[in-house]
This record gives C-alpha cells, structure tokens and sequence, in this order.
C-alpha cells in the first residue's frame, strides 16, 4: 500500500513524502480500514514538525482521523462486519491507503451522514463537545473563548447554543466578526478595534462568564481572565500565540480564579463509557439536525498532501481541508 510519511521532523509542506508500505495485517481484536477521507487538523501539522505533545519515532506515519470502510477483521472481534463504513479519531497514521486499529476504537458511521461529513466528525466535534461539557455550564450561563473563528471555536459556539449556554466570542481580526455572523453565530467582539472591552460589556451587560477557552496563550489568556466572573474558570486549550501564559496577579486572587488545561486525548481517554457515549449520541444527533455544521473548504488527492498542508494553513478558510485515499 501506499502511505505519507517523513522522515525528519519539519513543516509538512516541505517533509511530507509518498511511500511504499506493507498491508498491515489486523490482529485479535483489530480491524483493517480501508481509507477513504481524512481531515488535516492543526495537532497533525505540528506533530509531523516535532512540536506536539506526542513526537513519533522517525520515519513517521501521520493523521489521526479518518473515515474509510473495514477490509479485514482480525480474531474475536464480532460486532462489525466487512464493508461498513466507520470512523476514527484516536488513530495515529491514518494518512495511508489502508490502517489497523482496535475494534473497540471504532466508530460506525449512519446511512444518514454523508462521507465528508464522517471524515470529520471525531476529533474537532467531539473535542469541542467535551470541552463544553468540561466546563460544567448550564442553560443560561455565559462562556467567552478566544479563536472564536478557528474550527473547535465555531463549533463550541454551535453546541453551546444548542444547549441554551451563551458564548462571547473574541477575535484577532474584524473580519472574523463578520465570517461568524455569515454562520449565524454572533455576540462576537475583534480585538483588532479598539475599544473592544467595551463592545464586550455591552454584549454581557450584567452577566459574568462562568469559564474561558484560551487557545492563544500570552497576553490573550489575561484578557480573558480579566472578564471573568468571580469563582470562573480559565481554560487552556491551546497556545497559538505563546506557550505561556501572561495572567494578571489581581484578577486571579480578587476573582479566585481556577486555571486548567485541557488535552482532549487524555479528557477522551479516561472518560467513562456512559458519558461517551451520550457526547457521541449528542454529537450525531445535532450535526443531523443541522444545529452543528461541519463544513468543507477543499479535498485534495493524498499525492498532493504538501500543497493540502499549505492550503490548510490559510486564515480565514470556510471549512476544513480533506484528503482523498
């Protein structure tokens, strides 16, 4: 089979290669997918540079997520078949024509939900549903995230407003105010503008975020802090911007202030089957309903993965970027 790997660690624009593979054989309890589609997220982009939390040993597989239709089934494992469709979002080294992983790891993909949509269906939405299931927020209450306009923003915004919570949204550029409001989410505020904190107060009026999402880092993560309600919670969830965090003294102590990181494969990983599989059922039943949308900037053939990953990396996309096996 054929496979993208590399073998030094660097931008995936410029590393990234075709190669033959062996057909993996699945073993008990494993399954061999055949791949159809599978998503380029940011996490894949900055494992194959070496700057991820998880740094494989080269030369390397990539991807994580993929939808594709079983092939084989390895001993003991009863409850699929051969020819079904299934997704994966915990799967390293996806990004190949054919991979093994754990039955149990397994997803199964509804008649009811297109391919596209499968591909992606894992890792951004059920990062973005945990994530506002972490932050134990009720209908009524108030949440505010930056990267409001980045892939787990929009859909935080989504599910949050599904389930009555209500999100204010900041953004580095005007522009984003407005690709947001063209999703029909709102109630966003760009820190481009001057006098953004009084746009946001307006937008809050006597209300207090009960949490925050940081994904910037550095002087972002503060701002954030700073509209928090007393006893708030400050999540970090990413660090686009700086790997640390500029947190004022004064808001954490007068607001007593919590500040957590979430790492949604460990937040999946140690999650008990039940609350798994009511995210999932959720998850599913929302993106069908059309409250939660997942869409599609491109799909590229996984030879041209290097032009994909420069495609990627491009602000303001409308959706995600696939690549085709």
């Amino acid at each position: 089979m054929r496979a993208l790997i590399h073998s030094t660690f660097g931008d995936a624009t410029d590393v990234l290669e075709v190669a033959e593979r062996p057909l993996p054989e699945p073993g008990a309890g494993q399954v061999r997918v055949r791949t159809v589609l599978s998503p380029i997220h940011n996490h894949d982009l900055w494992t194959i540079r070496g700057t991820y939390g998880f740094k494989p040993e080269l030369p390397a597989g990539a991807g994580t997520e993929a939808y594709g239709v079983i092939d084989a089934l390895g001993e003991g494992v009863e409850q699929l078949q051969v020819g079904q469709r299934v997704t994966t979002g915990g799967t390293f080294g996806v990004w190949s024509e054919f991979f093994v992983t754990k039955a149990a790891g397994l997803v199964p993909v509804p008649d009811s939900v297109d391919d596209e949509t499968a591909a992606q269906l894992i890792s951004m939405p059920f990062s973005a549903l945990s994530l506002l299931d972490y932050l134990d927020v009720k209908p009524g209450d108030w949440i505010v995230q930056n990267t409001a306009n980045g892939a787990v923003g929009k859909l935080v915004a989504q599910f949050a407003a599904a389930r009555g919570v209500h999100v204010l949204g900041l953004v580095r550029r005007d522009a984003g105010v407005t690709e947001l409001a063209g999703l029909g989410i709102h109630d966003v505020v760009s820190t481009e503008s001057d006098g953004w904190r009084e746009r946001a107060a307006e937008i809050l009026g006597e209300n207090a975020p009960r949490a925050a999402v940081d994904s910037v880092g550095g002087d972002a993560a503060g701002d954030l802090l700073s509209l928090l309600g007393e006893g708030g919670t400050l999540v970090s969830f990413g660090s686009m911007g700086s790997s640390t965090l500029k947190l004022s003294a004064g808001d954490l102590i007068f607001k007593q202030a919590t500040v957590k990181g979430f790492w949604g494969s460990t937040v999946s990983r140690t999650m008990d089957a039940a609350t798994r599989g009511a995210l999932f059922a959720e998850l599913v039943q929302r993106i069908g309903s059309g409250e939660v949308s997942l869409p599609v900037d491109a799909v590229y053939p996984f030879e041209e993965a290097r032009s994909a990953a420069a495609a990627s990396a491009v602000p303001g996309r409308s959706g995600k970027v696939l690549l085709r096996f």
